[in-house]
């Protein structure tokens, strides 16, 4: 009879996850065929079906496993390698290299990258001017679109941006997935202040010079799209500030604490965030009747977001990127996905489903079309 009653269970289960990840099939379907597929190019017909199916396949396994991170974290990693890839494609093609003369800044065809934002602010209220040298409407990650899509993420996620939607992200992620134990198991959580000091750094000095700052002299992923050309002492140490960065702060940092280390301790976009957080109507919530201390959350926050003192007074602090590693470690389920003004252990179901459907259609969403382009590019160099 408990065999029969479990094997019931299972199929029901199986069947909800159905129902839960239909929605996301029909959507995902729309936007990436255009309500019109077409099958007469054989390798862009798989690559289109090839991402379409991983997208819905992943979040079915996210609702039929009750795991988040692990499901997240693929989509994610794969982007930001898929993202590079596209760039570095793109670039090659235009321009025959990865790196950017002043004759392409004049004419204004530098890929807009979300992380100019927090640069511009300042220097489009005082001079009423756009400091990066994109395009505003038109090409290839334009302005305006960029700001839009950042803007709405923002509002809805928080700082869920930095794992459901950031370029980037995916790199220190992958990174800190390679040990299955840390080296450095201690760094102050003091450090996870440090991109406000960035942040204020980069937007004055980008009002004074009128040039993105943080992107012209120590963006580490400069190392992995574009950057500019050396022909000069200092290009040159513009470039080993890249190369520098990357390797300590997205490579080798990230595998020796299992942790994001350049999200949380360099990204002036994650310190924006990290303020949103205070407005997104999506939170991390801990149950006080169900947590009995065990402080595994804390072990396995990637951005330092968590401390004994927050499980204590029995709340996530702003740093949260609702990643779901809390959620998926807790062994009480004391910690789960929540609204605002929702009490903590109440809806916890349907708080789930809901921010999964919203944060994970966003990143299929805004991934899609950079990893159909690099399937698409692979399948061409094998076929």
């Amino acid at each position: 009879m408990d065999n029969v009653l479990e094997k019931t269970g299972m199929k029901k289960s199986f069947g909800k996850s159905l129902l839960y990840t239909l929605p996301m099939f029909l959507i995902t379907f729309m936007f990436m065929t255009g309500g019109k597929p077409n099958f007469s190019d054989p390798a862009s017909a798989l690559a289109v079906l090839t991402v379409f199916l991983l997208v819905n396949v992943l979040y079915f396994f996210m609702h039929y496993t009750g795991k988040t991170d692990r499901y997240r974290a693929v989509l994610f990693i794969i982007f930001a390698l898929s993202l590079s890839y596209t760039l570095i494609h793109n670039m090659l093609e235009v321009r025959k290299s990865m790196s950017f003369s002043q004759a392409d800044i004049l004419e204004c065809k530098i890929p807009f990258c979300h992380l100019v934002i927090p640069m511009m602010i300042l220097p489009a209220v005082f001079t009423k001017s756009i400091i990066f040298p994109g395009s505003i409407i038109g090409g290839f990650a334009n302005i305006s679109s960029m700001v839009v899509l950042w803007l709405i993420a923002t509002i809805v996620l928080g700082r869920g941006f930095c794992s459901w939607g950031c370029f980037y992200g995916g790199w220190d992620d992958g990174f800190s997935r390679i040990r299955k134990k840390p080296v450095i198991k201690k760094i102050s959580e003091l450090w996870r202040w440090m991109p406000f000091a960035v942040l204020i750094m980069v937007a004055l000095t980008s009002a004074l010079a009128l040039m993105p700052t943080y992107c012209s002299w120590i963006c580490p992923f400069k190392a992995v799209t574009e950057f500019e050309q050396v022909t000069s002492v200092e290009s040159a140490t513009k470039a080993g500030i890249f190369l520098s960065l990357f390797g300590g702060l997205v490579i080798a940092l990230p595998v020796m604490t299992r942790k994001r280390t350049q999200c949380s301790f360099l990204c002036p976009m994650g310190a924006v965030n990290t303020l949103a957080n205070k407005i997104t109507p999506f939170t991390v919530k801990i149950d006080k009747n169900s947590c009995n201390e065990c402080f595994k959350c804390v072990e396995v926050c990637p951005l330092y977001a968590l401390t004994p003192a927050d499980i204590k007074a029995g709340k996530v602090s702003l740093f949260c990127s609702k990643c779901g590693k809390c959620v998926d470690a807790c062994p009480k389920k004391a910690i789960n996905y929540g609204i605002r003004g929702i009490p903590a252990g109440t809806m916890k179901n349907f708080s789930r489903n809901l921010f999964l459907f919203v944060s994970f259609l966003f990143m299929a969403i805004f991934s899609a079309g950079s990893i159909i382009s690099t399937f698409h590019g692979l399948l061409k160099l094998i076929f």
